[in-house]
């Protein structure tokens, strides 16, 4: 149960929508990310233009599958009169709950042209064992 105080008095009520805006702006710089399934596994597709394979950090752990990275570009130009220099550096973490029948452990990344695709096989479901006729004896 969530319980929020009564406060008397026109100030607790002005900082209400500041109360989550760290969480909100967090998610609202996270890399552009889809997650979908299908009958033989689930996906997770994230945009990560910039970023090396040497900088991302894939991880499952109690069937949540978590992307770490870092993003560090530096680009520097220079002219006979002019100086360019530009840096980027930005850290992001998403995480991601499987469902039951994910198979974590096999769990598969790749990426390409700055997208990294995550595919998590499900589990092969076996068929139910047909009916027994059990014979009911006498005594």
């Amino acid at each position: 149960m969530v319980e929020k105080s009564d406060h008397a008095g026109f100030w607790p009520s002005l900082y209400d929508p500041f109360r989550t805006f760290g969480a909100k702006l967090a998610d609202w710089l996270s890399p552009a990310t889809e997650a979908s399934g299908n009958d033989a596994a689930y996906d997770i597709s994230m945009e990560l233009p910039g970023v090396s394979e040497n900088d991302i950090e894939l991880t499952v752990e109690n069937g949540v599958v978590t992307i770490r990275g870092e993003k560090k570009t530096h680009e520097e130009k220079k002219g006979d009169t002019w100086y360019f220099s530009e840096r980027q550096y930005g850290a992001f973490r998403r995480s991601f709950r499987l469902p039951e029948d994910a198979e974590g452990a096999k769990a598969e990344a790749r990426m390409k042209d700055g997208v990294l695709h995550v595919r998590v096989p499900k589990r092969v479901q076996e068929a139910p064992a047909a009916a027994q006729k059990i014979k009911v004896s006498r005594g």
